[in-house]
């Protein structure tokens, strides 16, 4: 299955010009799946130009590497390979020792490690590279699992996404159902009953997305798992439930825990979504990005209005309710 070509219209070798050759590498390159060689890429350029020399297509993956176009793996086997990095997020790596298959995962908690480190060193990252050595479990067991070879990773990646996503308007149904039974104040309540019943509505929708996209791929529930994110993968809403149930929570207080936990949910949504190429999985973090979105904002709007009718505009908050809601 080929890639939706990305926008390289902009990409060219710094202090050259472009070339037609180049072009056609670039563009040989990027629609690809999976993990190239040197002599993959040139046996492919080959049949839309015989003329392309092997020396014009090695300068130009290295040019790829340099430009962040691609990235170098290594999976021990004595071959570099390479692959596509521009506008594809940053993932890792398992790679089978025996058989030297490679298993693509993307983890937000190695991701935060490295910036948190990257940042307190002031180091700038261009690329990161985990490649993670070991036994595959088909080599060690000598049975075959469900693998995420080539044509399936964008419906694993969609279905990673839903499972987020899913999850997602449970620990919001929890939240907001829980927050409309204990807030006093009756437009507050409206406000917190209104969002359980559109989390209700869209938890429907995405289960019936998932049922759907299980019946084309009957392995789909067993394949490896691509979307390592820990916290998300619980639900975003978790933590504030969480507090919510400890009690002490004023009507204020409790806007001000759905304001965080929707603004938080809104950039992890928002922040990956941005980064993947086009695909299912994309859709469903962009339009939940979206939601979460409008939600913080009707929530914001409220928390002032409640200001406003409790008269506390202006006046200093006890530290548990401070933090003003921002856009």
């Amino acid at each position: 299955m080929n890639r939706p070509l990305p926008d390289i219209s902009s990409l060219k070798p710094v202090g050259g010009k472009r070339s037609s050759k180049r072009d056609l590498i670039l563009n040989a390159f990027v629609r690809q799946e999976g993990h190239l060689s040197a002599d993959d890429l040139y046996d492919l350029v080959r049949k839309e130009d015989p003329g392309i020399g092997r020396a014009t297509v090695y300068r130009t993956l290295q040019w790829m590497v340099g430009a962040g176009v691609a990235r170098k793996v290594d999976f021990g086997d004595g071959r570099s390979r390479f692959e596509p990095s521009y506008r594809h997020p940053r993932h890792f790596h398992f790679i089978c020792n025996t058989c030297h298959r490679s298993s693509e995962f993307l983890s937000s908690d190695i991701e935060s490690l490295i910036d948190e480190i990257a940042a307190a060193r002031e180091f700038a990252t261009t690329q990161a590279v985990v490649q993670v050595f070991g036994e595959c479990v088909d080599c060690r067991t000598g049975r075959r699992t469900p693998s995420l070879e080539h044509g399936v990773t964008e419906r694993v990646f969609a279905r990673d996404a839903m499972r987020i996503a899913i999850a997602t308007e449970r620990s919001g149904l929890e939240f907001y159902t829980r927050a409309a039974g204990m807030t006093r104040d009756p437009q507050g309540r409206a406000v917190f009953e209104r969002l359980a019943e559109e989390e209700q509505e869209h938890l429907g929708t995405l289960e019936k997305r998932y049922a759907e996209l299980l019946v084309d791929d009957p392995d789909l529930e067993t394949r490896p798992t691509f979307l390592f994110f820990k916290g998300p993968a619980h639900g975003l809403f978790a933590d504030g439930t969480a507090e919510l149930r400890k009690g002490g929570v004023n009507d204020l207080q409790a806007l001000l825990i759905g304001i965080r936990c929707e603004r938080g949910s809104h950039r992890f949504f928002k922040r990956y979504g941005e980064r993947f190429e086009d695909s299912e999985g994309k859709q469903i973090f962009l339009e939940f990005a979206d939601e979460e979105r409008a939600h913080l904002d009707l929530l914001i709007r409220e928390y002032r209005a409640l200001q406003t009718r409790l008269g506390t505009v202006g006046r200093p908050r006890r530290r548990a309710a401070a933090g003003r809601p921002t856009r």
